[in-house]
């Protein structure tokens, strides 16, 4: 089950009445579900880059010549005073630049590092092609259903769809994604191989790992669980997915068994989907805190959404927290709403590693979306009614390095050796840039550019 997409004006906590969308689904969660990098699995914390200089040392040892760029006249994170950035093989450099080096004029432009998009499901995506109306939906099996008649009547591929997708989402500085494609019965493995052809295509462009993701169940849906395996024994995937152990499979015991079980077998990640809210939601989270220990898979388990943690009083959410951050659990939000997003600040007190995603994208489920991650980190400011320069700022960084710290990718910094993965925008300061969101003028992925003016670069 999907998260809520993005709303154009700030989405209320409460559902009306009516025909479900997906936003009211979502807040009603727990009555109505029964109530690379490419090849890395998941990610502990961001590890610090190596230093541009020592690379550039041994690039020179072995007779490699070093790729240089200069980006003239940009202000990092919208400093008063612009400066040149050298950027040698890939990252930034604290040293002159070489002889012959490359030079971008940045025009007094903003720097920011690109964002990632911590949770996304690029195969669900209707994204370049004709309009659909969507029906009501009075349960999550009628949104399963018509996801698969959405699918079914496609002229297009998932590889082409989600290729158009993904692009897109670099053309508006996302550096990073975790894919969520479908595995059922139903589709068999072609969303993430739909997925996995697109990030190929894009391998020069962005990092992509792809989960493999029962949206139909895990145990309530036979042959989910066979194709589950199969995506990992096929080294298909980074990770294996789940959904609402309690609320929507009915089988908390036996789908974490068949989830961690594959997870431990093929070395992969584990990334759980997890709208249950209450009671529902606390045991489940406690099942996967459970396993993690008990397998040693810290470091290598996400939970999604995670919509029972709003709710709870602040010692509660202490202590899950603590409990959270022993076994580097992260977690992820796509900020619905003021009462369903996650409490960032307070997790990150206790190491909790948290990163924001934009979810579905105008798929049988909304049609709403555009996989831009700092319109999503707009809405993050919008949702948690934040004012303050350091507040909208923290947005930003939540988009930018919560994502890489869920991904496991160093922070695109601006550091010495960091990922010259950056983008350059007009405006005043960071802040301001949250709030206008100016057009991504060009977008740089490990110091190439590969985008210019909102467009992508093939």
């Amino acid at each position: 089950m999907q998260s809520s997409s993005t709303p154009a004006s700030p989405p209320s906590s409460a559902p009306s009445a009516g025909a479900l969308s997906r936003r009211t689904m979502l807040a009603g969660a727990a009555a109505l579900a029964g109530a690379t990098a490419t090849g890395a699995a998941a990610a502990g914390p961001a590890q610090a880059a190596a230093p541009a200089t020592a690379g550039a040392a041994a690039a020179g040892a072995s007779g490699h010549r070093p790729r240089a760029v200069v980006f003239r006249d940009v202000r990092p994170f919208g400093a008063a005073r612009a400066r040149d950035l050298v950027v040698v093989d890939g990252r930034v450099s604290d040293r002159p630049a070489p002889h012959g080096a490359k030079v971008v004029d940045g025009g007094g432009r903003i720097a920011l590092p690109s964002l990632v998009d911590a949770h996304i499901h690029p195969d669900k995506t209707t994204w370049g092609g004709s309009w659909v109306s969507r029906r009501p939906a009075s349960g999550i099996g009628d949104y399963v259903a018509q996801d698969v008649e959405l699918f079914r009547s496609q002229r297009r591929p998932v590889a082409e769809r989600a290729y158009g997708l993904m692009s897109h989402a670099v053309s508006r500085g996302t550096r990073g994604m975790r894919a969520h494609a479908d595995v059922a019965p139903a589709y068999g493995l072609a969303g993430v191989e739909g997925v996995a052809e697109a990030r190929e295509r894009l391998r020069h462009a962005l990092d992509v790992q792809i989960v493999a993701f029962p949206q139909h169940g895990v145990i309530r849906t036979p042959g989910t669980a066979a194709l589950l395996e199969r995506a990992a024994r096929e080294g298909l995937i980074d990770m294996i997915g789940g959904i609402d152990p309690i609320g929507f499979d009915e089988a908390l015991d036996d789908q974490l068994d068949v989830v961690f079980g594959i997870a431990e077998r093929h070395g992969v990640g584990v990334d759980i989907h997890l709208h249950d809210r209450g009671e529902k939601g606390m045991k489940a989270m406690r099942g996967i805190v459970d396993r993690t220990r008990a397998l040693s898979l810290a470091g290598r388990v996400t939970v999604s959404h995670v919509f029972c943690l709003p709710e709870l009083s602040d010692r509660e959410l202490g202590a899950i927290a603590a409990d959270l951050g022993d076994q580097d659990i992260a977690l992820t939000t796509v900020a619905p709403s003021d009462s369903l997003v996650l409490p960032i600040e307070r997790l990150r007190e206790h190491g909790v590693r948290v990163g924001l995603g934009s979810d579905g994208v105008r798929d049988s489920w909304s049609p709403f979306g555009n996989a831009d991650m700092m319109h999503r980190a707009h809405i993050l400011g919008w949702v948690t009614d934040v004012r303050l320069d350091d507040e909208l700022t923290g947005c930003y960084e939540v988009a930018a390095h919560g994502g890489a710290d869920v991904m496991g990718l160093a922070h695109a910094d601006f550091r010495a050796g960091a990922p010259a993965d950056f983008v350059l925008v007009r405006g005043e300061c960071l802040p301001q840039v949250v709030v206008d969101m100016p057009r991504r003028d060009l977008v740089v992925h490990g110091g190439v550019v590969v985008a210019r003016d909102g467009v992508f670069l093939a």
